[in-house]
């Protein structure tokens, strides 16, 4: 008898062996997953590569660095299936009508500092200086100009804003002296205070920034359904690991950010209260984000919710696999 189960139960695992492989072995699908730039920001996409959840879902993720503005631009023109860089969307999306929608938010807060050169020593002293920014009216710029003001600043008289670069590029402008200042996120502020003795001026994390998540056009959205919602299960598995597992995301965050392990993980430390936990920011978060872009971009009034987000599929997702 006791052969006879185990014969069976040989059998069982060589039959699920034989599927798994044959599942693995299908065409995987290609798709470009933009992002604006180097840091954790796209912690939870570094995630799904490095742990095969996007492997999971059958598809083949190509994470292509670009700036936001070229990344819309590469959206609407079918190069791009998805963009990280949602910030910059949705500000288009406020003063435009572009086809587009925000599927869902992974980070809700700003995760910048505003970083200066080791002599200067507070925001009144970046008064005629330079800025530096990876896109103009992108998250980090915005993140940016928020600090300036607050710090008795018009970020649009008192300094000049230089575009060039993502976040470790602009780390190595500021040491070689080509701008003055920088809005950095980990894990390239925790160097630039560390290492280049670089001075934090300030932090915007305590503002409300819908900043990066999955933003895709309106024909992919209606066309496609099947398709993003495999990324959203993935990108769901991803943030679910993210917030379980501090050694393991720490690890993968050294390795595509090219840190060491000790910066990685204060980096993660440092952050984690920055992302969502379900990919869907609340509607107050959405309110308070529409009514303070709405002033930041001298519009009339808050632009709707609806115009800009559509989270009905991540709320499927989030169902599906138990996330709540």
């Amino acid at each position: 008898m006791d052969k006879f189960f185990f014969h069976r139960g040989f059998l069982l695992a060589a039959i699920l062996l034989v599927h798994a492989a044959a599942a693995w072995g299908q065409a995987l699908e290609k798709i470009v997953f933009s992002i604006p730039s180097r840091s954790i920001a796209s912690i939870d996409l570094y995630i799904a590569k490095e742990k095969g959840f996007f492997r999971e879902e059958g598809l083949e993720v190509d994470l292509v660095q670009i700036r936001g503005n070229v990344a819309m631009a590469a959206a609407l023109s079918g190069q791009v299936q998805a963009s990280n860089g949602v910030g910059t969307v949705i500000r288009a999306m406020e003063r435009t009508d572009l086809p587009l929608k925000t599927l869902t938010v992974s980070l809700k807060r700003n995760l910048f500092w505003l970083v200066a050169r080791p002599n200067i020593k507070s925001i009144a002293a970046l008064k005629n200086s330079r800025l530096g920014t990876t896109t103009l009216g992108g998250s980090q710029h915005t993140a940016a100009a928020r600090l300036l003001r607050k710090g008795g600043l018009d970020p649009e008289k008192d300094v000049t804003v230089i575009v060039g670069g993502d976040v470790p590029a602009q780390l190595q402008s500021l040491v070689a002296g080509a701008i003055d200042a920088a809005a950095l996120s980990p894990p390239t502020v925790i160097l630039a205070r560390d290492k280049y003795h670089m001075t934090v001026l300030g932090s915007a994390l305590e503002d409300v920034n819908l900043q990066n998540g999955t933003a895709v056009t309106d024909k992919l959205l209606a066309e496609r359904r099947d398709l993003l919602r495999r990324i959203l299960r993935a990108r769901a598995k991803a943030g679910r690991y993210f917030f379980e597992n501090e050694q393991g995301t720490s690890e993968i965050l050294a390795k595509f950010q090219r840190v060491e392990y000790p910066v990685a993980l204060e980096s993660y430390r440092i952050s984690k209260a920055a992302f969502t936990t379900q990919g869907i920011p609340s509607d107050k978060e959405v309110d308070e984000f529409l009514k303070a872009d709405a002033e930041l971009l001298k519009l009339p009034k808050p632009v709707a919710a609806a115009k800009i987000f559509d989270f009905s599929l991540q709320r499927e997702v989030n169902h599906e696999l138990g996330i709540r």
